[in-house]
């Protein structure tokens, strides 16, 4: 894959991805595991820049994941999530309270403004996921959301009454009433 030019790319900053419709070349033996590691070629991937890079180049298209510069798009396999939550804070914003999350790859969203939360069943387990660019999602980390459980309100949501969170004025019911 002709990554030239991408270097370039400040880490904070996005390629226009959704901008891009280069021809599709082919499959690359690149696996993004469930619990968030990047494998190339059976190896992890052990530099966090390479990761990050290559998660601004991430796409959907179609329930499938690809690579993608201006001239070429590779799929690749995702086991779960493409993205994983690794931290998260309050944060105060003009609709109130906010909780804040970082993932692995260095996104920065606001819950309730950037992504939303919801709970979606893998491998026979219940799972948070908030909302990512382009319609992929992310992973909460079981530490993080260990440690955002502590937050938990009743809420009443399109979806019901239970208990939940509450973030940037938004509610997020994560367990129904029965």
């Amino acid at each position: 894959m002709n990554l030239k030019g991408l270097a370039d790319v400040k880490t904070a900053s996005l390629p226009p991805v959704h901008k891009w419709s280069p021809p599709f070349c082919g499959d690359m033996d690149l696996v993004i595991k469930a619990n968030g590691d990047w494998v190339h070629e059976g190896g992890k991937i052990k530099r966090p820049a390479m990761v990050t890079m290559f998660s601004r180049i991430l796409w959907l298209e179609d329930n499938a994941y690809f690579l993608v510069t201006p001239v070429e798009k590779v799929r690749i396999q995702v086991e779960d999530a493409p993205f994983l939550v690794t931290e998260w804070q309050w944060i105060e914003t003009e609709q109130g309270p906010a909780i804040e999350f970082t993932t692995l790859t260095n996104d920065v969203l606001v819950l309730g403004k950037d992504c939303d939360l919801w709970m979606e069943e893998f491998d026979s387990e219940e799972r948070p996921y908030i909302s990512m660019r382009y319609g992929m999602k992310a992973l909460v980390g079981r530490n993080v959301f260990y440690g955002i459980a502590e937050n938990i309100v009743p809420v009443e949501t399109v979806q019901g009454k239970g208990v939940g969170l509450i973030s940037a004025g938004k509610h997020y019911l994560l367990m129904q009433d029965e």
